[in-house]
């Protein structure tokens, strides 16, 4: 069985997978009320368990679904409350059930499992200190804490308390169970038309969410949500949840402290600013090289509304990561090169400014201040050491998941703002070198890969996804890989630059083709034949 097929191997009855989801998501609803005697929760339940058996059956359809679902998660889990607990884990829902059927399909057809081959030791290494990590740490601060007697028990340094064998098992998860997507996307792009469905899908979704997180802005700004400005203390400065507005979760809008920070559709303005910064590369290089003329101009559009969400959003950070990037990329694909092209596209930019301080004056102005002050309170670099050097070397770490906030809810968690230096206090510096090993590896072959394309739409394409990779690689700022859109965006993007020397041999295949079919529609004298 080739990769066509795998890709496109998914069943076609479906009557019969109607009455199976029906019959289960039943099932499971009963079950669930008669042990909880929620009626809601069970319903959330049965429809969650169907959802898992579609997505194991149709797994590619899945993941299609997870691309657009993603970006929503956060509205759909803060304004359906009374499924939040279970909506929660909507994506690992779609995710994880595809990601176990498309590697059961490969495994039995004799199918490489892990792309690219490269990484097999990084990872497997990864595997081992993060599982030594697992049962030599978090198994032992479990069995203490739980052997913890009451509080007159002389100990002079109690436990922590919490369950921190399966906080640990979050972390595992929340490290490593996005990965196989770089296999599944490989496999899922299987031509020309994937690809651009897959990056015009992120357009779409692009223009959709700014479109939503612009219409959130202006509702607080009329009056029609409240906001947090007419709190009082320290909660006009705190994100709420209460405040929610349109989309999305918690957000804080208090113009009268110069503070906002809006989170789009999703449930924290942090993850609406790496949403952002991500659609950025796809928007750049669809503005750049789609192969059509109006989803160029649809993609500048995406680009602008991404950039004016990062100025009403408050995100100042975002902003300055995008405008740098856009230069870079414009760099790394030669539009800087020719003259008109430099003056064209810096021309576009500048329009784009000149409309953006217009529109927003207070916002603009209230950025550039809040990146000049930020810099000068604590420079990056500063940021950077002073997150590093806080963390104390161990040989396995203090335990997974006891930095990582997803798993706050299981017990004591510490709150690292890098990434490094979080997995530095989990798995200790072992288990960051070889993590560190496993993205070096990843990043070496996906600039390899663009170097050594010779079509020009790849090449780009894979210039603007490698820049995003090293972006995320070695995040200084934040963990964006511990949490949606980045956790899920990387690795697909991975398996996406992966799959583009396939994409160039195909086409090399058929231009040939292409050349005798026009040829054969010609007589000698090049008249068309009838």
């Amino acid at each position: 069985m080739n990769e066509t097929d795998l890709a496109a191997g998914e069943p076609k009855a479906p009557i019969q997978t109607l009455i199976t989801v029906v019959g289960l998501s039943l099932i499971v609803s009963i079950a669930l009320f008669l042990i909880t005697n929620q009626i809601l929760l069970a319903l959330t339940g049965g429809v969650g368990s169907a959802l898992a058996w579609v997505s194991f059956v149709h797994p590619y359809s899945a993941l299609w679904l997870l691309i657009i679902y993603m970006p929503f998660a956060g509205t759909v889990s803060y304004w359906a409350e009374w499924g939040n607990p279970l909506l929660q884990f909507g994506q690992d829902i779609l995710a994880i059930p595809a990601m176990i059927a498309i590697l059961w399909n490969l495994k039995k057809n004799g199918m490489p499992l892990i792309i690219p081959q490269n990484i097999q030791i990084p990872l497997l290494t990864v595997l081992i200190f993060a599982l030594a990590t697992l049962f030599t740490v978090n198994l032992p601060l479990d069995l203490a804490s739980a052997a913890l007697g009451s509080p007159s028990d002389s100990i002079a340094q109690p436990p922590p308390t919490g369950d921190f064998f399966l906080m640990g098992i979050l972390g595992l998860k929340v490290l490593l169970v996005y990965l196989p997507l770089i296999t599944c996307t490989y496999y899922m792009i299987q031509n020309e038309k994937t690809f651009w469905t897959f990056t015009r899908l992120h357009i779409i979704l692009a223009i959709t969410c700014c479109s939503l997180g612009l219409m959130q802005y202006v509702m607080l700004r009329a009056g029609v949500c409240q906001g947090t400005d007419h709190l009082t203390d320290n909660a006009v400065l705190a994100a709420s949840l209460d405040a929610k507005c349109l989309v999305g979760g918690s957000l804080i809008y208090s113009p009268s402290q110069n503070l906002i920070r809006l989170p789009g559709t999703f449930a924290a303005p942090w993850q609406w600013g790496w949403f952002l910064i991500a659609n950025t590369f796809f928007a750049v290089a669809s503005a750049i090289k789609d192969c059509s003329p109006v989803w160029r101009l649809i993609s500048f559009l995406a680009l602008a509304l991404l950039v004016a969400n990062a100025v009403v959003s408050g995100q100042s950070a975002a902003l300055f990561v995008m405008l740098v990037f856009i230069m870079v990329m414009l760099a790394l694909t030669g539009k800087l090169v020719p003259p008109t092209r430099w003056a064209s596209m810096i021309g576009a930019l500048a329009l784009l400014s000149i409309m953006s301080w217009v529109l927003f004056p207070e916002m603009i102005q209230a950025q550039f201040n809040e990146i000049i002050e930020g810099w000068l309170a604590s420079a990056p670099t500063s940021f950077m050491i002073e997150q590093a050097s806080s963390q104390d070397i161990t040989i396995l770490g203090h335990g997974l998941g006891r930095a990582t906030n997803a798993a706050r809810i299981l017990g004591e968690t510490r709150l690292i703002e890098s990434y490094y230096p979080k997995l530095m206090y989990e798995i200790g510096i072992l288990g960051v070198a070889a993590f560190l090993a496993l993205v070096t590896t990843l990043t070496v072959v996906t600039f390899k890969i663009w170097r050594s394309l010779e079509n020009k739409t790849w090449r780009s394409y894979a210039a603007c996804f490698w820049l995003f990779i090293l972006l995320i690689s070695y995040p200084p700022y934040h963990y964006p890989l511990d949490a949606a859109p980045v956790a899920i965006y990387y690795w697909m993007i991975l398996g996406l630059v992966l799959r583009l020397p396939n994409l160039e041999q195909q086409l090399e295949q058929q231009a040939p083709e292409k050349r005798l079919s026009q040829d054969l529609g010609q007589d000698n004298e090049g008249h068309q034949v009838a």
